[in-house]
């Protein structure tokens, strides 16, 4: 059994196979706050679980409205192509949509579809995979390259990014392109708590504890962790390079 931290949220399992049934059934125990949605041919599998679970009639289709309305994630156990096509006309941006998760049929693969950094999917995939003993499947390019996510670091410890949508696309691009970046640390006990992962500080990530010591020519991007305020000005000169965190 996984000895990871259980994750919050509102998550929905659902199924709507027989080996995706199994699967569902055989993990609800472990993630307790999880609601099972399944085709009334399959509800009695879960006769036994104390999850809530909600059978249907009809089509999925149907449901998929109400599921991005009411769950933070979405764990399907059914192919990854189906899902797909019943989501797409769904998706509003990765600020709205809720993760959406495929659990394959044998049970061997937790891949993470929609709103993975921002949506969390990413970090559920690879809590689920953990309580299951399967691969997480993960293709966004921070967690592959195992460096700086911009778009939520810090969110763990109550952060919030501050800069224009154009910056953060930029300045991941970077950071994934493994270029010189600016870390900027201005808070009152600098430390390296923002660095979730198992592995170094990739070297390509410079710490710096005032922005004054920054030469700004010499990197691609400046994350700047402070609470001065921006002047326009700045901005400016740091066009797309640059991207705030608020402590």
């Amino acid at each position: 059994m996984n000895d990871t931290k259980p994750l919050d949220g509102n998550v929905a399992f659902v199924a709507i196979t027989k080996h995706g049934a199994q699967q569902a059934a055989k993990l609800a125990p472990l993630v307790p706050q999880a609601e099972i949605i399944t085709s009334q041919k399959f509800a009695h599998v879960f006769v036994d679980v104390q999850n809530t679970v909600k059978s249907y009639e009809g089509a999925l289709r149907a449901q998929i409205g109400l599921m991005f309305e009411a769950y933070d994630q979405i764990v399907y156990f059914v192919s990854l192509g189906a899902v797909v096509r019943l989501i797409a006309p769904h998706m509003q941006s990765k600020d709205e949509d809720p993760g959406v998760l495929v659990v394959d049929d044998a049970g061997q693969y937790v891949i993470p579809v929609l709103s993975g950094h921002v949506g969390g999917a990413n970090a559920w995939a690879e809590y689920i995979a953990g309580l299951m003993d399967a691969r997480a499947v993960l293709t966004t390019a921070s967690d592959v390259g195992k460096t700086i996510p911009v778009d939520i670091l810090g969110r763990e410890l109550g952060w919030k990014v501050e800069a224009p949508k154009i910056n953060i696309t930029r300045v991941s691009a970077h950071v994934v392109n493994e270029e010189a970046i600016a870390f900027v640390d201005e808070r009152e006990n600098p430390s390296q708590d923002w660095w979730t992962r198992a592995n170094d500080l990739p070297k390509t990530i410079h710490l710096f504890e005032s922005f004054e010591d920054v030469d700004v020519e010499q990197f691609a991007a400046v994350l700047w962790v402070t609470e001065r305020e921006i002047p326009d000005d700045l901005w400016d000169a740091l066009h797309e390079k640059l991207v705030v965190y608020r402590p």
